[in-house]
């Protein structure tokens, strides 16, 4: 078994069980922590494994009529760039919290009609989850209340114009999403399937 393969293997197991007993906290940062473990080889030898951790995230794809809502944001030592609403979650906060409250403070906006629509973990060595959750028929409750270290645009674009996003080099961090919007846009099936789950089909003739 090649090491590349042994690698995926450990870390699907890691991921899927949490992190081994055996691994220490050797750092704490702000955002990220360090944990290190012996590892025992395929020769017997024994060596250090290292993984960071961080919080979850949550982001939302939101619909209000027949748009889909999407950030202009900033922050410091960053350029601009789009982004779903979404953020870290707090301490013990429930992906689905975090989300809610992520699309309020950012946008204003709120939904009673929420379904999580994909999970998963974009970095190997770094040990946390993303949650993108769907929110239908958003409805703004209070003006946008970013943190201090966030500047936000929320804008409102035609699902045509958020597939080709994927065009974007400054769009979504997380290249996933990027990357399953540039799908849509090479299989009709799948951009018709994915357009009925955001709209009734009511919607389908308004905006394209």
């Amino acid at each position: 078994m090649s090491r590349k393969f042994y690698f995926v293997n450990m870390y699907l197991t890691m991921t899927e069980k949490g992190l081994p007993s055996n691994a220490k906290l050797v750092f704490k940062g702000r955002i990220f922590n360090v944990y290190q473990w012996e590892q025992e080889m395929y020769d017997g030898k024994k060596e250090i494994f290292e993984v960071l951790k961080r919080p979850d995230t949550s982001q939302v794809l939101a619909t209000i009529g027949n748009k889909i809502l999407i950030l202009e944001q900033e922050q410091p030592n960053t350029g601009k760039f789009i982004s779903l609403p979404g953020g870290r979650l707090l301490d013990d906060e429930d992906p689905l919290d975090g989300a809610k409250r992520e699309l309020l403070e950012e946008t204003g906006y709120e939904s009673a009609d929420w379904t999580l629509w994909k999970t998963f973990k974009p970095i190997p060595k770094v040990f946390f989850n993303i949650f993108i959750y769907l929110a239908k028929n958003c409805i703004l409750r209070q003006p946008p209340n970013p943190e201090s270290g966030e500047k936000i645009k929320p804008m409102l674009v035609t699902f045509d114009e958020f597939l080709m996003l994927s065009d974007n080099p400054e769009a979504f961090r997380q290249k996933e999403l990027a990357s399953f919007l540039m799908e849509l846009r090479l299989h009709t099936d799948k951009k018709k399937r994915f357009k009925n789950m955001l709209w009734p089909k009511s919607f389908h003739s308004i905006d394209r």
